[in-house]
């Protein structure tokens, strides 16, 4: 497994990145779109993971290459797999209130189910670190994984399958997005997906700790 996965975080997003776009330009004909689903992934784990390591400090990546705690290319690694299976799931397009709600919630269901796994195999190895309240307990990988993966990444599938139908609503009401209204619709998402999981986190984390677990926890305070 461990080679598997060291493997993986270079040749995955080679072969995902370009195939999940091309997945997604040809689900909906429209490129301008297409980029906009396929970017948000990419961007968020650029943006959250990279604040969780070289700012918070509570996340570090044991790799060749490291931007601080940091792996440069971390953003393709989940963000092509996310788009990926966000096209596997996908269906056809939203058309109503109940579609958006269906297709967040099981968006929600598959990335936090796939990604615990992922992060409980990362920790085994090393390939991750986490330095958050189980960790400075002393518990094992499963235990560091459940106390954030299902709030991050189950957290994010939700709001990214909102985002996403979201769109879907949008363009077949006023028809296909300009690049002002992508900017906008997707800045907003964008937003949308940093915020609820992060904002779920902290407060899983108040509730079960008495701390936000922004910070690293270590062996000694616990």
């Amino acid at each position: 497994m461990k080679p598997a996965l060291r493997i993986y975080q270079y040749l995955g997003p080679v072969i995902l990145t370009p195939l999940s776009l091309a997945l997604w330009w040809h689900e909906y004909g429209d490129p301008t779109q297409a980029i906009a689903v396929w970017a948000i992934p990419v961007l968020w784990a650029y943006i959250v993971p990279g604040i969780g390591t070289n700012v918070c400090k509570v996340w570090e990546f044991d790799v060749a290459w490291k931007l601080g705690r940091f792996r440069p290319h971390h953003g393709f690694v989940f963000g092509s797999a996310t788009g990926m299976l966000a096209w596997l799931i996908h269906g056809d397009v939203a058309h109503s209130p109940g579609d958006v709600a269906r297709y967040a919630f099981v968006l929600c269901a598959v990335l936090g189910f796939w990604n615990i796994l992922y992060e409980v195999q990362a920790l085994r190895i090393g390939l991750l670190k986490v330095y958050n309240q189980p960790w400075a307990n002393g518990e094992g990988p499963e235990a560091i994984a459940l106390d954030y993966s299902p709030w991050f990444f189950g957290g994010f599938g939700a709001a990214y399958g909102m985002f996403i139908t979201t769109l879907e609503l949008y363009a077949g009401t006023w028809g296909p997005l300009g690049l002002l209204e992508t900017l906008a619709l997707s800045s907003g998402g964008l937003l949308w997906c940093i915020a609820l999981p992060v904002l779920g986190f902290m407060r899983h984390s108040m509730r079960t700790h008495g701390h936000s677990g922004t910070r690293p926890i270590t062996k000694e305070s616990s």
